[in-house]
């Protein structure tokens, strides 16, 4: 399928609101004028059951409606955790076992879908807060180890926080390293990283983390305290936060543009899942906080797919794709990883992860369940790549899927704690991308964020399918390993 088919999106969302009122930190919060007044009671045949987000879509984007969807919701036993009228969506948690049945009737509600299949946990009465260290939480509820599915795959060397410029392979493998002798970057170039949190006080970090536009969407609604956007149980972020920009200051690494700034919107929560909710509040975020681009190293659960024909699945599909179009409807590049499970996203057949959150089950897949966000329409897929340039063996792959290539193994950077050490997956490769896209930004600062995209694919380095290879299909100049090629940071600021 020809790219500039599949990356044109079909779907439009009404932006009354947005449209109306200027993008702030106040547009996510629900004013007092929206406020639902209180439910006379639950609908009839309500019985309690477990405790449930819900992605709630609005037919119409726009704040009478949204308004009346939150009435709805109280009264069908629910509350709501937050609403963006900008997209129509309402995000809701309720543990009335008819909550989903009863929004569905509603005339101003397109579809409701559960947002995870375990229960949110019911032990902390302030759930909503999106500070894990203030509720003393960890876990959520999460029912074992997860052994099957990680942000990344890692190698645990690790290294004295010197200067380790020298040993940063995958720099010079993208032309970063010549790149910075014309520019580091630009600070008015803002990449929001969706993530685990940034250590805030790195000393290769911290100079260019943007704390103002930090914040935590660990509950679905932004939190901006600092304690809440800091990692706590893993150093994910930190480390893809050091591969786009870590500072240039004489110890420890160099990021692809160190001179840009970054923002730490965590989406990980203690367990390692990323829920919907929280994806929805991270895109929002990003662009109420004025975001260029995105960092996206993750897939959302309890789904590594989620499925048109499964109506809990479709909906939340729909409430994330509306997040995503309207950021990048206002800029913003997204860009993510391709994921690290050596499947081919052009021909899926089988799933025998998900849910990862309670019991996986084997179930067949197609065309129309999807590894989101990176399958969704605009956004930057990235696949892994080696010190050699051969594909990571662990990277997905898929003609038409893939966009563009970056280095994803043995990758040196920042891990919590102040020092450095090596990681490999798709998510290491991601942050490569978003890098160079924070350097043409930097270089054509009134470029748009399509035309940005374009540009990428265009610098990018065309690699062929290996020879012999049966898995690897298309040119060099578009195909299902290294879509349109290895990214060029030299390219990005010539």
């Amino acid at each position: 399928m020809p790219r500039t088919t599949r990356r044109t999106s079909t779907h439009t969302v009404a932006t009354g609101l947005a449209l109306a009122t200027a993008l702030g930190l106040a547009a996510l919060t629900p004013s007092a004028a929206l406020a639902a007044p209180p439910a006379a009671g639950p609908a009839p045949g309500y019985v309690q059951g477990a405790l449930q987000n819900y992605a709630v879509n609005i037919n119409a984007a726009n704040r009478g409606q949204t308004l009346k969807v939150e009435r709805a919701v109280a009264a069908a036993g629910g509350s709501v955790v937050e609403s963006y009228a900008e997209i129509g969506v309402v995000i809701a948690q309720s543990d009335n076992r008819d909550f989903a049945a009863a929004l569905r009737r509603e005339k101003t509600v397109e579809s409701v879908g559960a947002t995870r299949t375990a229960a949110v946990a019911v032990t902390d009465p302030t759930y909503g807060v999106s500070d894990p260290l203030a509720r003393g939480e960890s876990g959520k509820g999460k029912p074992g180890a997860r052994v099957t599915r990680t942000p990344s795959i890692e190698d645990t060397t690790a290294a004295a926080a010197d200067p380790r410029e020298a040993e940063q392979w995958d720099m010079k493998a993208i032309g970063a390293d010549q790149a910075h002798l014309v520019t580091d970057g630009s600070r008015d170039v803002l990449v929001a990283v969706l993530d685990s949190g940034i250590q805030g006080d790195h000393p290769d970090l911290a100079a260019n983390i943007d704390t103002a536009a930090s914040a935590s969407c660990l509950s679905g609604s932004p939190d901006s305290s600092y304690a809440s956007w800091q990692p706590t149980t893993s150093d994910h972020g930190t480390h893809v936060a050091g591969t786009i920009a870590a500072a240039r200051n004489g110890i420890g690494i160099v990021g692809v543009a160190p001179g840009v700034r970054m923002s730490s919107v965590k989406v990980v929560d203690d367990a390692g899942f990323i829920y919907p909710e929280s994806a929805i509040c991270g895109f929002m975020y990003a662009v109420a906080t004025g975001a260029d681009v995105t960092n996206n190293s993750y897939y959302i659960d309890p789904w590594q797919f989620w499925c048109d024909d499964d109506a809990d699945q479709r909906a939340v599909k729909t409430a994330v794709d509306r997040a995503v179009q309207y950021s990048q409807g206002r800029g913003v590049v997204n860009v993510a990883a391709a994921g690290n499970s050596n499947v081919d996203l052009a021909h899926k057949t089988t799933d025998a992860t998900s849910p990862d959150d309670t019991t996986p089950v084997v179930r067949p897949i197609d065309a129309g369940c999807e590894d989101i966000p990176a399958e969704l329409d605009g956004v930057v897929t990235v696949s892994s790549t080696t010190s050699t340039g051969a594909r990571s063996s662990f990277s997905n792959y898929g003609e038409g899927v893939i966009d563009v290539a970056a280095p994803g193994s043995s990758i040196l950077s920042t891990v919590t704690g102040g020092g450095y050490g090596r990681k490999n997956g798709t998510s290491m490769a991601s942050p490569h991308v978003a890098g160079v896209v924070a350097l043409l930004k930097s270089a054509h600062p009134k470029l748009s964020g399509t035309a940005l995209t374009d540009l990428l694919y265009a610098q990018a380095d065309d690699v062929p399918c290996p020879t012999g290879t049966t898995t690897c299909t298309g040119p060099a100049a578009d195909n299902g390993y290294f879509g349109e090629g290895l990214v060029d940071a030299l390219e990005a600021v010539r």
